[in-house]
């Protein structure tokens, strides 16, 4: 017979390994909607993928917060509706930098955003930056230069491999992203997830309207097959993301979703025949090592 403590550690390994395996496979719907979207872009312009994405995904919030017998108007709408308005932003900016960045560039950049959330934090939450965290942005900056190799930097007139400006675009979807995660840790003392993720989709609905019917293109077959596929992988991904959070720490959780940076290196080599030059590898790598410390 197994003693009362023993079960109730095996019980913690085996939460802790499903919060492992939900974590890796968050990484990968992550990397898989950045791939959908890559691929849409090529014939759709980029705000018509985001407002068929906010369609869908808030079809599905919706429905779940029905389910869930609760009210979409939360206790704080001012702070909800600054959140949907933030994180819309940066989901403009992701899927730009998605659409015209290399997959395996956009998605680093994007991967900034825990250290970001940490510089934000420490102002609007009065939460410490150790000096590992300092080192760790100092990592990302130098890797984010590498990637982006600006002229100023490399020398010379000729454009990098990855445009400045649209790397600068990706990693302003990974400083929008901090904000949105400070304004849900905020939310989070007396918000219900359900109503946080669902007012997202209601904001990104009106906003990118205007610009996805001024610039509507119809899809076909595959780009309507893509555009759902968006919508219903990024509900997958969030709902994986969800449940990791809450069986795995907070840093080994984020470390983990750092796999979404190997998913997406691999997606764009066999789709697209696009690997990474040595200094974008040189680059990803100074910042996963940062992110990694920063996590641990």
């Amino acid at each position: 017979m197994t003693a009362p403590g023993h079960g109730a550690a095996a019980d913690g390994k085996a939460l802790a390994a499903s919060g492992v395996a939900d974590m890796a496979l968050a990484a990968f719907w992550f990397a898989v909607m950045g791939l959908f979207v890559k691929l849409a872009g090529a014939s759709l312009p980029p705000m018509q993928i985001v407002f068929a994405r906010g369609a869908i995904t808030l079809a599905l919030a919706t429905w779940m917060l029905r389910r869930a017998g609760l009210s979409p108007r939360g206790n704080r709408p001012r702070l909800l509706l600054t959140r949907g308005l933030v994180g819309s932003a940066a989901l403009v900016s992701y899927y730009f930098a998605l659409v015209q960045l290399p997959l395996a560039e956009a998605t680093v950049l994007q991967q900034t955003a825990p250290l970001w959330t940490a510089v934000f934090a420490a102002f609007a939450l009065r939460e410490p930056i150790s000096g590992r965290v300092g080192a760790a942005l100092a990592c990302a900056f130098g890797g984010v230069l590498l990637i982006a190799q600006p002229a100023w930097l490399v020398g010379g007139d000729a454009a990098a491999d990855v445009p400045l400006a649209y790397a600068l675009v990706g990693l302003l979807s990974a400083v929008l992203s901090a904000v949105a995660y400070v304004t849900v840790r905020r939310l989070g003392r007396s918000e219900d997830p359900l109503v946080v993720v669902w007012y997202l989709p209601v904001v990104t609905l009106p906003v990118s309207a205007p610009f996805a019917l001024a610039q509507w293109v119809w899809p076909d077959a595959r780009g309507w097959a893509l555009l759902i596929g968006i919508g219903v992988v990024t509900q997958l991904a969030q709902l994986a993301l969800t449940r990791g959070l809450a069986r795995q720490e907070a840093g080994r959780a984020t470390a983990i979703g750092y796999l979404q940076v190997a998913f997406a290196t691999l997606f764009g080599a066999l789709c697209f025949g696009v690997w990474p030059t040595p200094a974008s590898w040189a680059g990803m790598g100074l910042i996963v090592a940062g992110l990694c410390c920063a996590a641990r």
